[in-house]
């Protein structure tokens, strides 16, 4: 018996193997779950990150932390569960037929018949209603932040459709966070933020182009666009780019958020960036175009290269 036939049925071609979705979770839930993304966590991981090196770096520019934070970390991370699962629901309804012409994806819930395109709606909007009752918990000028968010959360499953660069739009979407801690602990931006933000966009730039060379073959039957059809055999050269702007946008953030801190503060907020560089440079090493399981583990591995900043930032705030 092959390892197919042996899956959990319903079980998504790319999900995690033995995921908690397709062995724990209650029948009834699982195709929602998968529509959710919860058997593939990346993904949550991604969208969360950028929120706690925010929050991160805020407490270390005021150098002041409260209960509140506390608050702030938990909810970032209920809700960034919450917004990728509505986001990508919203994805898969809008991206259904396509889904269906891709070997990896059309496994999915819609397209496999296991959840309705109606149904689908009515689980995004319970998910998008929860989080709002999270976000109603920070100040005024986080929640109007956090509700502009929606637009690239809408247009981003169109923009494979009009441009060679949707995962710009995907960057976008998925770094708001950046924004979105350092507002919530001090009620406004500044310029760490912004390019805690832009080095969020370049970091995204770099996993989700290793991640679309799983489908590029696929992409160019459908026609749907992506930067790593755009690149083709140059992704490593500017898999390297990427990886610069990450390291030199992100330092600088850092940077500028401890300047008025302790020396030591601010070598150990660096150094958390370098590491993360570092990281990325064992990913280029690795990074075969046509070796998707290559791809897809390398694609895992940015979870490890997110919290490296997060464990060297908040080791600065102990400082």
């Amino acid at each position: 018996m092959s390892d197919t036939d042996q899956m959990p049925e319903g079980t998504v071609a790319d999900a995690v193997k033995g995921n908690w979705v397709d062995t724990l979770a209650p029948a009834w839930t699982r195709p929602y779950l998968r529509l959710s993304r919860a058997d593939r966590p990346i993904g949550t991981w991604l969208l969360l990150l950028p929120c706690w090196w925010s929050l991160a770096l805020a407490i270390l520019h005021t150098n002041s932390i409260g209960l509140f934070d506390l608050w702030i970390a938990v909810s970032c991370a209920v809700g960034a569960f919450l917004m990728r699962g509505a986001g990508c629901t919203w994805n898969d309804i809008t991206d259904r037929d396509f889904d269906a012409a891709v070997a990896r994806t059309r496994s999915r819930p819609i397209p496999s018949g296991q959840v309705t395109p109606k149904k689908a709606a009515l689980w995004m909007a319970l998910q998008a209603l929860i989080s709002l009752g999270i976000l109603v918990t920070f100040n005024a000028f986080t929640i109007v932040l956090g509700a502009v968010s929606i637009i690239p959360v809408l247009i981003y499953p169109f923009a494979k459709r009009f441009t060679w660069w949707p995962q710009v739009f995907l960057g976008i979407a998925f770094n708001w966070g950046a924004l979105m801690g350092w507002a919530a602990h001090t009620g406004s931006l500044g310029w760490p933020p912004v390019l805690l933000y832009l080095g969020g966009i370049a970091w995204t730039l770099f996993y989700d182009t290793i991640y679309a060379h799983q489908d590029t073959e696929d992409d160019a039957l459908i026609g749907v666009k992506s930067t790593a059809r755009l690149f083709g055999d140059r992704s490593a050269m500017w898999l390297r780019w990427f990886l610069i702007a990450t390291v030199a946008l992100l330092g600088s953030a850092a940077v500028l958020a401890t300047i008025d801190r302790s020396m030591l503060s601010l070598v150990v907020a660096v150094c958390g960036v370098w590491a993360m560089g570092w990281h990325l440079m064992w990913q280029l090493t690795r990074f075969n175009s046509d070796d998707n399981a290559i791809l897809l583990k390398l694609f895992r591995s940015n979870r490890d290269t997110g919290l490296i900043p997060v464990l060297f930032f908040a080791c600065a705030v102990l400082l």
